[in-house]
């Protein structure tokens, strides 16, 4: 088929360029053991390479090997991610270390199957582990990859679909060398980071040009297909900043699964009712009436979030509120936890309305 003869050319393609420009000084690259290639992988998933160079560091100083990470507080996990988003990423970073700690000494598995089965580790992720860190050949698809592959191979259809995601698998097989693995993995992946974009690629700097059928057929950016389009849905919430004298502000820990499971956030309610409930087992009297600040909207993934902040201010630090689990942060003194982007955004407003 002509399109195995294309994929029998990208690679040699591809290794020239990278070669020649591809990303060579990226932290996790001065020394590619298992563990960090792992850590970088997890961090890049809809992550901007920009983005993750400073959170990786921050994190391998303080978790600098699998024993580190598997023994280490989860909510220290989550405070280094924070900001990141996609928070089940670090949790599943967090309970997947201690699986390999427990069940495989401390060592990564050589078999990808035993490395899929791990929390969060996916076929991909597995495959670039073992291609960047020991150059055994395992193909990878990550959203960079699937976009090479769907614009060269004029693949239709969204990736998400199974028998799109299984076409573009059985290029990513075809496409990846016996030899130089690990440069190949990297470099399909820096392709798709800096020439071939989701907008505006740089088609005439690419050196798999010749060989696009998006670019032969000006189809760019119809490759790959978008997800099909679905109505956004819309939740409202009510948090309580709850504020204590010195400028602290009470913070819950969430449930371990959900939305931003395992982080800290302000309390929520549906409705206020439901907050007038709360502060009224608590015994809980707000010096002042409770003052409505400007809202906020979230995107997740599937819905919207409209954010409706109240702000209480309280005489004392309200000691019931303690016996409900949680803990009284204060931001020039940080705990170092987890907290939604959110939560950070109202924190660092509270702290300019009351900078005099």
């Amino acid at each position: 088929m002509e399109s195995l003869g294309v994929a029998g050319q990208l690679a040699e393609s591809l290794l020239t360029w990278f070669d020649r420009h591809g990303r060579h000084d990226l932290p996790w690259q001065a020394d590619p053991t298992p563990y960090r290639v792992w850590i970088s992988e997890v961090m890049l998933q809809q992550t901007q390479v920009a983005t993750v160079v400073p959170f990786y560091g921050r994190f391998i100083a303080r978790f600098p090997d699998l024993r580190s990470l598997a023994e280490g507080p989860l909510d220290e996990v989550l405070h280094l991610w924070s900001g990141l988003g996609y928070y089940a990423r670090a949790r599943n970073l967090h309970r997947a270390a201690q699986v390999l700690l427990a069940e495989h000494g401390g060592e990564f598995p050589n078999q990808l199957d035993q490395l899929k089965a791990l929390p969060g580790i996916g076929r991909s992720t597995a495959g670039a582990i073992l291609a960047l860190s020991r150059g055994e050949r395992h193909a990878i698809l990550d959203g960079n990859v699937r976009r090479v592959l769907a614009r060269c191979f004029g693949v239709e259809g969204w990736p998400g679909e199974r028998a799109v995601e299984s076409k573009l698998w059985s290029l990513a097989e075809a496409c990846t060398p016996e030899a130089r693995v690990g440069a190949y993995t990297q470099a399909i992946m820096d392709l798709g980071a800096t020439l071939c974009t989701r907008v505006r690629p740089a088609c005439e700097e690419c050196p798999l040009r010749e060989v696009c059928v998006a670019r032969a057929t000006s189809r760019q950016s119809d490759l790959p297909s978008p997800r099909p389009r679905r109505r956004r849905r819309l939740r409202t919430t009510i948090m309580l900043l709850l504020q204590s004298p010195d400028g602290s502000c009470w913070l819950e820990a969430r449930p371990q699964r959900g939305v931003w499971g395992g982080l800290h956030g302000f309390p929520q309610f549906d409705s206020g009712e439901h907050l007038e409930a709360w502060l009224a087992e608590r015994g809980i009297v707000p010096m002042g009436a409770p003052e409505r600040l400007p809202g906020l909207r979230h995107a997740f993934t599937h819905f919207d979030l409209d954010i409706l902040p109240v702000r209480l201010k309280l005489a004392a630090a309200g000691i019931r509120v303690a016996d409900s689990g949680g803990l009284w942060y204060n931001r020039k003194e940080p705990a170092r936890v987890g907290l939604a982007a959110p939560v950070t955004e109202l924190l660092r407003r509270l702290e300019q309305q009351d900078i005099p």
